[in-house]
């Protein structure tokens, strides 16, 4: 699909409309200048004033067939010049979005959304006392969602601060990401620092050295400036991938070097590959008092676990996840991804019917998206998914059947190149909802992260002004260099929660 664009000549629409554009195409080429054989003209006319408009028309050439769409917002209460394009570029936007969705009759449920968390739009407008239904109607205005996704997202807002009623307090607490960048083996579709562990014993040691480093300095920061942890989380690759000796050194040492760890309120360790679990590693996690871990199956197919690369069966999850029953587990989580590779409804019924004899505490339901340096994205023909169409059935079918056995959807995100454009979900018995995860995606405090690959998410306890720092993702690349990178994280640290 090539598409021009006249009217506009701003680089700063770029980017945006290509991400519109992608919602709906696969393969797109968009251009402000003219391009040889293009397939869609669209023709804007802005007026800037104060009662700013936009009305463009979008010419099939194929067809000889134009669309038209037109919006128009008063700017009396901008802020800052700043503030006043973001509103101008959303009218632009705006009518971009309506003439796409009638020239391919494809309704987008999140409109202009493209970002990975929306819930986190709804809780500033309510931090800001907008009233709910004047809240509602400004996401369904001026970003085009449908009522159904503004249900949802109250929904997971209102389940939020029930959990966590103190949310937006939390601010000069932090949580922990620990990041173990080792697997059995790399999924399909993965893109997460996660290398396979077979033969790599010296990279192992060598990185867990370099951890326990990182948590004893960031620790002994910690206690320095009578800072708390909310929430710890161990992620990778696969945690459970070490040895128990290993995993039993490691929680040691988060006891160690952390401030008042028995007061942490959730401590999770990813076990999310069946493969992994031996009765001597759960034996640790019951010796440091850690119970909420992920068992996860993805799939109850086992064609498909074959396709994606999990070397694990269908009966092995089921066995892991009874063995970490009777170990006294009795906070699990589990993963399972609509659209993998060969399956469609009948399919994802079958998972869900599986799932129901097990009924784990939390679950999350991913839709399958292709990530750029994912093995399924550069062999999309090898891994062929259903439509959008089934998609949101299959996503349909996830509602009902979580709202029929009692879960509640506590947190979402979005991802780019998400199947049918839709979000990943994540569901909850009655008080078994994850904290980390409410953390991490509405980004109401700092987190920390350590280990291989780990992102830190600095948020500056006034201004809420996020700050990036991210470890390399190769355990070489951390081996040789993680005395800089934690004394570089501690200074970003320091001045953020001295200012």
């Amino acid at each position: 699909m090539r598409i021009v664009i006249n009217g506009l000549d701003d680089p700063r629409y770029q980017r945006p409309m290509e991400l519109i554009t992608d919602l709906f195409f696969e393969q797109s080429e968009l251009s402000f200048n003219n391009i040889d054989d293009p397939t869609l003209i669209v023709t804007v006319d802005l007026d800037e004033s104060i009662n700013a408009s936009a009305t463009a028309k979008l010419h099939v050439l194929a067809t000889n067939h134009i669309y038209e769409a037109k919006m128009e917002k008063s700017l009396a209460s901008f802020e800052s010049e700043k503030e006043r394009f973001t509103q101008i570029k959303n009218i632009v936007l705006y009518v971009y979005l309506s003439l796409l969705q009638q020239h391919t009759k494809v309704r987008q449920p999140w409109g202009l959304l493209t970002g990975i968390r929306p819930t986190k739009l709804l809780h500033k407008k309510l931090q800001l006392g907008i009233a709910k239904k004047q809240a509602h109607n400004e996401l369904r205005d001026n970003y085009m969602i449908s009522d159904e996704k503004i249900q949802l997202m109250q929904q997971i807002v209102d389940q939020q601060l029930s959990v966590v009623p103190d949310l937006y307090q939390l601010k000069n607490e932090v949580s922990i990401y620990i990041g173990i960048p080792f697997c059995p083996t790399k999924c399909a579709y993965c893109t997460f620092p996660a290398y396979a562990i077979n033969g790599r014993q010296g990279s192992v040691n060598s990185f867990l050295g370099g951890l326990h480093y990182e948590m004893r300095k960031v620790g002994a920061w910690l206690k320095e400036n009578g800072i708390n942890i909310t929430t710890i989380y161990f992620g990778g690759g696969t945690p459970t991938s070490i040895s128990a000796e290993e995993m039993d050194m490691l929680y040691e040492e988060m006891y160690e070097s952390f401030p008042n760890v028995e007061n942490v309120r959730e401590i999770t360790v990813e076990a999310g590959r069946p493969d992994t679990i031996t009765p001597e590693k759960l034996t640790v996690l019951n010796k440091w008092k850690i119970d909420r871990i992920s068992i996860n199956p993805q799939s109850y197919i086992q064609e498909t676990l074959k396709a994606i690369g999990r070397h694990h069966t269908v009966q092995e999850t089921i066995d892991k996840f009874h063995l970490a029953r009777q170990m006294g587990m009795n906070n699990i989580n589990m993963d399972l991804i609509i659209g993998l590779p060969g399956e469609g409804k009948e399919q994802f019924h079958h998972t869900l019917s599986e799932t129901e004899k097990l009924m784990p505490e939390s679950l999350t339901v991913h839709t399958l998206s292709f990530k750029r340096a994912s093995e399924m994205t550069k062999n999309k023909a090898k891994y062929p998914v259903a439509d959008r169409q089934e998609i949101a059935e299959m996503m349909d079918m996830a509602t009902v059947w979580t709202t029929e056995k009692g879960y509640r959807p506590y947190y979402l995100y979005r991802q780019k190149n998400i199947l049918g454009n839709l979000e990943n979900v994540g569901y909850a018995l009655p008080n078994q909802e994850s904290i980390y995860n409410i953390m991490i995606m509405e980004e109401q405090q700092t987190i920390i992260g350590l280990g291989c690959g780990a992102s830190s998410k600095l948020v500056h306890p006034q201004t809420g002004k996020i700050t990036r720092f991210a470890n390399p993702k190769d355990p070489k690349t951390f081996n040789d260099g993680y005395e800089k990178y934690t004394h570089d994280k501690i200074s970003i640290l320091s001045n953020i929660f001295s200012d």
